[in-house]
């Protein structure tokens, strides 16, 4: 028993600096990147001259892996029948592309609609979240395919579509860009709103 004793009382040092060096290492630092992009009829491939509109906000978790999408729409000419993210074309901000996320539609799109909204996260790691054809196209793996896709969103080389009965090639559509952060608000410039 004393044996015991002396060689617990011995490590005892070691085990404690080694929970120490674990619980003070840093957890893994999530960078989320976020994009944006007005969508219209004038900025799809071919134009077109609908009156909708639209805004989405698209936000990729690099340690999550993670692409949490939101999208607001109104003023279609016709009901909507399916929404995804195309990717990627051969230039920045032209051009068209095969259907990169799930087809035939984003899940829980509002479909059938001339003005909606839409909120959902798309689990990278997950093949449902894409296109077979565009994980075929990348490697045949979800690694490949997440690499692709948020390459060519940050290259400007995505777009998010919504198409309608009316334009079954897509009624409105959007490049997504890095999205303008706002104009920190300074000490002074609040202090001015109350003087």
């Amino acid at each position: 028993m004393t044996n015991l004793l002396r060689f617990l009382n011995s490590r005892l040092p070691v085990v404690v600096a080694a929970i120490a060096v674990v619980a003070m290492a840093p957890a893994a630092q999530a960078t989320v990147f976020h994009y944006a992009a007005a969508l219209s009829g004038p900025a799809e491939s071919p134009p077109n001259a609908s009156p909708g509109t639209g805004t989405t906000q698209v936000d990729y978790d690099n340690v999550a892996h993670t692409l949490h999408v939101h999208v607001d729409f109104s003023g279609l000419t016709g009901t909507t029948t399916a929404s995804h993210i195309h990717a990627p074309t051969p230039t920045p901000g032209a051009g068209t592309a095969g259907v990169a996320t799930t087809t035939p539609t984003f899940t829980g799109f509002p479909l059938g609609v001339t003005s909606g909204t839409y909120d959902n996260t798309l689990d990278l790691t997950m093949s449902s979240s894409y296109n077979p054809s565009y994980i075929t196209a990348n490697g045949g793996t979800l690694a490949g395919a997440e690499a692709a896709l948020t390459t060519a969103i940050a290259d400007g080389k995505a777009y998010l579509n919504i198409h309608t009965q009316t334009f079954p090639g897509g009624e409105i559509r959007g490049f997504l860009v890095v999205a303008t952060p706002a104009a920190p608000q300074t000490w002074g410039r609040l202090r001015a709103l109350y003087h």
